[in-house]
C-alpha cells in the first residue's frame, strides 16, 4: 500500500477583532388590549343562537297577513261600491228622460243608465239590486232621472213603473228659443224639440195664424204637472189647450175684435206689453199703443227690434232694417215676440182710456208716461239716464 505524503497547510492569517455594535436601547413592547369575554347564549348580551321557528307559529303568521290582506281588500272594496252609488251630479233641478224597453235585463238598464251618465257604475248598480233583492223589480217604462239622486233612489224610480210626474215651468215673456232650453233642461233631446216645433197643431187658437208662421207666443206662460212619458208635443198641445181655455174664459176673440184686431193680431200686441211692462201698467201701455194706432204714429217699441236682432244674431241697432222694428215701420210686427201673460192679454183686452202718447222704464223700474214728445224728453232725462243709453 502506498501512502501519499501529507503536506502542511499554511498558518491562517490573524483575525482583527470587530467592535462591537452600538445598541439604542430598546422599545418597551406595545400590549393591544385583548377582548373582554363575551357571555354565551344564556346571558342578555349574548351572542344569541337561531332558534328554528316551529311549524305551528308559522301558520299563525301566514293566516294574520292573509287575514290583514283580504281585511285591506274587502275593506277598498266596500269604499268603492260605496262611493260608487253616490250621485253623478248636483243638479237636483237636471232630469234625463229615459226609456226602458219592455224585455231589458238588469245589466241593459245598468248600462243604459251609465251611458246616460245617470249612474256612475254598472257594475255597482248590478250589485245594488242583487244585494237589495230588486233586480227582478225593475220595470218598463218611461222616466225622468236626476243625475242629482243615488243608485238607490234611481232603483226605488224604476221598481216603481212609470207612474212619475215632473212638473215643467214656461213663463210669461219667455221667448220660443227660451222655451226650448226649458225643454232641454227637463230631458228633452234638441231633436225632439226641434220636431215638435215644427210639427203642425190642430186648436182653435191658430184660427187666425199665418200658416209660415212659428210657435212664437203660443206657449202659454204656467207651471205644469206632466206624466214622465209625455213627449213634447204632448207638453206643447196641453199648454195650447190652456192658452185657448184662457181666452175662451174671457172672451178674448170677441174683445180684440172690438178693438180691430184679429186673434194672432191681439196676441202679437199682447206680446209687446208683456215685454214693455214693468208690473200693474199694462193697461195704460196698451192705452199709447191704441193711441198711436190710430194717429198713425209707429208703436216705437225698442223691445221688438230687440227681440229680432237677438234671434237673428245681429247687433242690436235702432235703425235695424226689418218689420220687427217698431221704429221705423209703423203698425204691428210680423208676429208675436214672446208669451203674453193673462194681464196683457186682458189690457189688449180692455185697454185704460186716457191720451197718454209715449212712456219708458225709469232707472227705477217704474214705468213713466206722457202726453207729448216734451214730457217724455223731460222724463227721460229726470228718470232714464242709464236704461234709455242702452239700446
Amino acid at each position: 500500500m502506498e501512502f501519499k505524503k501529507h503536506t502542511p497547510r499554511p498558518p491562517r492569517p490573524p483575525v482583527s477583532p470587530v467592535p462591537a455594535p452600538t445598541q439604542t436601547p430598546a422599545s418597551p413592547p406595545v400590549e393591544l388590549p385583548l377582548p373582554a369575554p363575551m357571555p354565551l347564549a344564556d346571558a342578555p348580551a349574548g351572542i344569541k343562537v337561531k332558534k328554528r321557528m316551529s311549524r305551528k307559529k308559522k301558520v299563525i303568521i301566514g293566516s294574520s297577513v292573509t287575514l290583514g290582506l283580504v281585511a285591506t281588500i274587502l275593506v277598498g272594496a266596500w269604499l268603492w261600491y260605496q262611493s260608487q252609488l253616490s250621485p253623478v251630479g248636483t243638479n237636483e233641478n237636471e232630469k234625463i228622460a229615459i226609456i226602458i224597453e219592455s224585455g231589458s235585463t238588469p245589466a241593459m238598464i245598468g248600462q243604459l243608465l251609465e251611458d246616460r251618465k245617470i249612474i256612475r257604475s254598472n257594475q255597482a248598480f248590478s250589485i245594488y239590486t242583487r244585494l237589495s233583492g230588486t233586480q227582478d223589480s225593475l220595470q218598463a217604462g218611461t222616466y225622468r232621472l236626476s243625475p242629482a239622486e243615488t243608485t238607490p233612489e234611481i232603483v226605488k224610480h224604476l221598481t216603481s213603473g212609470n207612474v212619475d210626474t215632473f212638473s215643467i215651468r214656461f213663463l210669461p215673456g219667455a221667448t220660443l228659443q227660451q222655451n226650448k232650453k226649458v225643454f232641454i233642461e227637463a230631458g228633452y233631446s234638441e231633436q225632439e224639440v226641434d220636431a215638435a216645433f215644427s210639427a203642425t197643431y190642430d186648436s182653435p187658437l191658430f184660427a187666425t195664424k199665418p200658416a209660415g208662421a212659428d210657435l212664437e207666443g203660443y206657449i202659454y206662460g204656467e207651471t205644469y204637472i206632466m206624466g214622465s212619458g209625455a213627449s213634447v208635443g204632448d207638453i206643447l198641445e196641453y199648454t195650447f189647450e190652456t192658452f185657448n181655455d184662457v181666452i175662451v174664459k174671457n172672451g178674448l176673440v170677441a174683445k180684440f175684435q172690438a178693438q180691430n184686431l184679429s186673434l194672432y193680431e191681439g196676441i202679437i200686441l199682447a206680446s209687446i206689453i208683456q215685454r214693455e211692462s214693468g208690473g200693474n201698467d199694462q193697461a195704460d201701455i196698451a192705452q199709447v199703443f191704441f193711441n198711436r194706432i190710430a194717429r198713425g204714429m209707429a208703436l216705437g217699441s225698442d223691445v221688438t227690434y230687440q227681440y229680432i236682432a237677438d234671434k237673428t244674431g245681429v247687433p242690436r241697432d235702432t235703425n235695424l232694417d226689418s218689420p220687427y222694428n217698431t221704429r221705423r215701420y209703423p203698425g204691428l210686427p210680423p208676429g208675436p215676440i214672446a208669451a203674453p201673460g193673462l194681464q196683457s192679454l186682458l189690457a189688449v183686452a180692455n185697454p185704460s182710456k186716457g191720451d197718454y202718447l209715449y212712456f219708458l222704464s225709469g232707472d227705477d223700474d217704474v214705468t213713466y208716461f206722457g202726453r207729448t214728445n216734451e214730457e217724455h224728453e223731460k222724463n227721460i232725462v229726470d228718470h232714464c239716464k242709464v236704461k234709455c243709453s242702452i239700446l
